[in-house]
C-alpha cells in the first residue's frame, strides 16, 4: 500500500511542476490536449523523484493540504512566468520590426494564441523557444526545480516584497532583449527610407510611394536572415538573465 507521506510528497511536487509547465516556452503545448500536458507533468515529476520533499508522518488536515497546494501552484507559475518573460521580449522585437518593415499589414495566426499575429511575431515566438531547447537550457531549469525543494520546503513559499522586486527588476529584459533583436534591422530600414526620400527630393516624378513597402520588406527579410547567427548568443544570454532571477527566487 502506498504511504500517505509519499502520497502527498507527490502531489505537492506535481502541484509545483505544472505551474511550470503552464507557462513554459515550449512549442504547442499551451494548444496541446489537455492529456498531453498531463503527460508532461507527470512524467517530469516522476523524473524529480529523488528530489521530492521528505514524506511526512503526519497527515494534513484538508485546510492545510489545499493552502500547500495553492503555495506550490504559485510558486510554479512564478517561475514558468519569469522564463516565459524572454519569449515575449523576442515577439515585442518582431512586433516594432514588423510595424517599420510593414508587416503588419498582413497577419497569421499565432499556433500559441489562437490570435491573429503577424508573421514575424509567430517566427520570433517559435524561434525562441525551440532556442530554449536547443540550447540545453531545459536541463538547467529541471536542475533549479529539483535544488528548490531543498531550498524551499514545500507549503513555505509566500510571495514577499523581495520575489516581486526580482521580477519588476527582471521586466526590463523585455524591452532591452526586444530592442537587440530589432535595432539592427530597424536601423537598416531607418536609412532605406532617407534612402527613398532623397531619391524622391531630386526626381520628384519618379513614384517612390509604390516601391517603398516591398523594398522595405525585402530589405527586412534579407537583413534578418543575415542576422539570425546572432540570435541563439541573445537568446542564451536572455534566458541565463531569467535563471539568475529565479535562482533569487528560489534561494540558493
Amino acid at each position: 500500500m502506498l504511504p500517505a507521506g509519499l502520497l502527498f510528497s507527490f502531489l505537492l511536487a506535481l502541484a509545483r511542476v505544472s505551474g511550470v509547465i503552464a507557462f513554459l516556452p515550449m512549442p504547442g503545448l499551451r494548444n496541446a490536449p489537455d492529456m498531453t500536458r498531463v503527460v508532461v507533468a507527470l512524467s517530469l515529476t516522476l523524473c524529480l523523484a529523488p528530489a521530492w520533499p521528505a514524506a511526512s508522518s503526519e497527515i494534513p488536515g484538508l485546510i492545510t493540504l489545499t493552502f500547500w497546494m495553492l503555495s506550490e501552484g504559485a510558486f510554479g507559475l512564478m517561475i514558468g512566468l519569469i522564463m516565459s518573460v524572454v519569449v515575449e521580449s523576442f515577439q515585442m522585437g518582431a512586433q516594432v520590426l514588423g510595424l517599420q518593415a510593414g508587416f503588419s499589414y498582413a497577419s497569421t495566426v499565432d499556433p500559441g494564441s489562437q490570435a491573429d499575429s503577424t508573421v514575424l511575431q509567430v517566427f520570433a515566438q517559435l524561434l525562441a523557444s525551440s532556442l530554449f531547447f536547443g540550447l540545453g537550457l531545459h536541463r538547467e531549469l529541471i536542475a533549479l526545480l529539483a535544488h528548490s525543494f531543498t531550498t524551499i520546503k514545500p507549503g513555505t513559499f509566500v510571495p514577499t516584497l523581495a520575489t516581486a522586486k526580482v521580477i519588476i527588476d527582471f521586466a526590463g529584459v523585455i524591452f532591452s532583449t526586444g530592442l537587440r533583436v530589432a535595432f539592427p534591422v530597424v536601423a537598416l530600414l531607418l536609412l532605406v527610407d532617407i534612402s527613398l526620400g532623397l531619391l524622391a527630393r531630386i526626381q520628384a516624378q519618379l513614384q517612390l510611394i509604390t516601391l517603398a513597402f516591398p523594398a522595405k520588406m525585402l530589405a527586412a527579410v534579407a537583413f534578418l536572415g543575415a542576422t539570425l547567427w546572432v540570435m541563439p548568443s541573445v537568446a542564451e544570454s536572455a534566458f541565463h538573465k531569467a535563471l539568475e532571477a529565479a535562482i533569487q527566487v528560489v534561494g540558493r
